[in-house]
């Protein structure tokens, strides 16, 4: 097969989270593996209505080693036509597409569908969900629309497969989200905490990420309380939790919960977007990660936690406990305050270290070219 691949889906000039990110350093790993890729992403990704951050855009310089193009409206009929059109005439014969939610179904499956009438071009999508995490009316008919204008699928976790399954029976393949290795590198925990300003010292957790609520943020809140009362009563040093990422809830139900539960000078809150460069810091400040979702399929937090070697709690929903489990990398608790205080509490009892060694075996399991790979299996 000709080594030309398009890959359509969300990257610069959006910012740089989890979506753009992997579409990035994925585009780059089919580059290395010798692939000619030209990249289609949005002009318009959501109306204003659909965003609940403060912006979808990113302040930085477009990358200077992708071919990126940005044209795609998602909520555009004539671009849709238009753009499948140009697409087609490429001719290229491996049309790489992302999709993680029904919204972007219509838009997407027409591009496919015109894509695929030049009878060259063989469409497989990476699934980051099939049923998404927050409900809405026309999800079944976006997602069945979208289904049927792909060939073969690759999924990330053994949830999505299911899902899909009840979808469709076309080929697909189930393979780990790759570790992120683009956001920086390990440091020492002192000179993370000096970067931020965090005492050098304290007991300190991380959550990471996009705050909303199926992440469970306010439960991790409530087993903060119990772990602080806990410490209190046995005079133990205090846990703290550092909060790092946007608001895509209200911030004010979050900050009450905070105040109610006495943990106001339990917490170092970073709550607006972290920009790209300045992720290290917070991965490499913290003693574990902690994740305590309501629901899950996978999350983009796991690999990023692996790549900086921290030790994880997440509760036992969806595809999260698939890789800790399997590399005893950390702890599996229920989502509620008790399982995970007590989660937490066993952390600190076993000790960073403790974890460290499985942490390091399972990271060569994660890599870029096993996507790449399997990618390149489903287009034969």
């Amino acid at each position: 097969m000709k080594k030309e691949l398009i890959l359509i889906g969300t990257t610069w000039p959006f910012r740089s989270g989890g979506i753009a990110s992997f579409n990035e350093r994925l585009a780059r790993e089919f580059q290395a593996q010798g692939y000619t890729v030209t990249i289609y992403t949005f002009s318009l990704q959501y109306p204003s209505f659909l965003f609940p951050g403060k912006s979808q855009y990113s302040s930085d310089p477009a990358p200077t080693d992708l071919n990126i193009h940005v044209r795609i409206n998602s909520i555009n009929p004539f671009n849709w036509l238009w753009m499948g059109w140009v697409i087609a005439r490429k001719k290229a014969p491996l049309i790489l597409v992302r999709f993680w939610l029904p919204f972007m179904g219509p838009c997407l499956g027409t591009i496919l569908r015109i894509i695929r009438w030049n009878r060259v071009s063989k469409v497989i999508c990476i699934a980051d969900n099939i049923i998404p995490h927050e409900k809405r009316i026309g999800d079944q008919w976006f997602t069945r629309y979208f289904i049927g204008a792909v060939d073969a699928f690759i999924t990330m976790s053994n949830k999505v497969q299911k899902d899909l399954m009840t979808f469709t029976n076309k080929k697909s393949l189930i393979c780990p989200h790759p570790l992120y290795d683009n956001f920086g590198t390990i440091m020492t925990k002192e000179a993370a905490r000096k970067q931020l300003g965090l005492p050098t010292e304290e007991r300190i957790v991380l959550f990471f990420g996009f705050i909303r609520k199926y992440k469970g943020l306010d439960i991790l809140l409530k087993a903060m309380q119990l772990v602080k009362l806990k410490n209190e009563a046995f005079h133990l040093p205090p846990v703290k939790l550092m909060i790092a990422g946007e608001f895509y809830d209200e911030a004010e139900t979050y900050q009450n919960l905070i105040t109610e539960l006495g943990l106001t000078a339990y917490i170092y809150s970073f709550t607006n977007f972290i920009p790209s460069e300045q992720v290290q810091y917070y991965l490499n400040a913290c003693d574990f990660v902690i994740q305590p979702y309501r629901n899950a399929t996978q999350s983009g937090v796991t690999p990023l936690a692996y790549h900086f070697e921290k030790p994880m709690l997440v509760t036992n929903v969806g595809a999260l406990p698939d890789m800790i489990l399997a590399d005893k990398s950390g702890l599996v608790a229920e989502p509620n305050p008790e399982s995970i205080a007590a989660g937490i509490e066993e952390l600190y009892l076993q000790g960073e270290d403790y974890f460290l060694d499985q942490l390091r075996k399972g990271k060569k399991k994660y890599q870029w070219d096993q996507l790449v790979n399997s990618i390149a299996d489903l287009a034969k």
